[in-house]
């Protein structure tokens, strides 16, 4: 991360492409191969590590989460 690069958020190997702009297309279904070919500039490892670093946050980060229904 660098304050100059995309206001400090985690971005894809020092490229103007935040880590969450990634995850988001793979979390709406996009696929990694349909991702390469519309970002060529992108590596199959960059997707590989932006997995990592998600899933790094989220075991580091724990959330109350609100109770959606009653148990009966």
């Amino acid at each position: 991360m660098d304050p100059a690069l995309c206001t400090g958020k985690a971005c894809i190997r020092g490229l103007r492409f935040p880590v969450a702009r990634l995850l988001g297309l793979l979390a709406v279904g996009e696929t990694r191969e349909s991702i390469l070919d519309d970002y060529p500039y992108l590596e199959r490892e960059d997707i590989d590590e932006a997995l990592r670093y998600a899933a790094s946050l989220a075991e580091d980060t724990a959330a109350d989460l609100p109770r959606t229904f009653q148990a009966k």
